[in-house]
């Protein structure tokens, strides 16, 4: 099966500080998602601008992307961004993503 144009789903992706990936997937399971992928990252932003002995340290970061249905996005990306302190200053940031096709999930898909 060939998965349909109009998919019905977004991609909630954030990036927090590495070692904060666990909790944030765990804040959208208790809000109904049912799983999503983490991986680790290197990032960059105003409010890391740190050297060790001269040399620049590049922060690490930790990547969580949650496939959703459309109904329960916003109940479950609410629940990370409040859970997560993502509107203080140098916490993270999370957004979501359009999907115009999925395949994959045909657990999800036939529901």
């Amino acid at each position: 099966m060939i998965a349909n144009s109009c998919s019905g789903f977004k991609l909630i992706y954030v990036i927090v500080e590495a070692g904060r990936g666990s909790f944030i997937m765990n804040s959208a399971r208790e809000a109904g998602a049912e799983g999503g992928t983490t991986y680790y990252a290197r990032g960059t932003s105003i409010h890391e601008h740190g050297k060790f002995l001269g040399v620049p340290i590049e922060p690490e970061k930790e990547v969580v992307m949650i496939i959703i249905k459309d109904s329960m996005v916003d109940h479950v990306f609410d629940s990370v961004v409040k859970k997560g302190e993502l509107e203080t200053p140098g916490k993270g940031i999370a957004f979501i993503l359009d999907l115009s096709r999925v395949a994959g999930i045909c657990h999800l898909l036939d529901e």
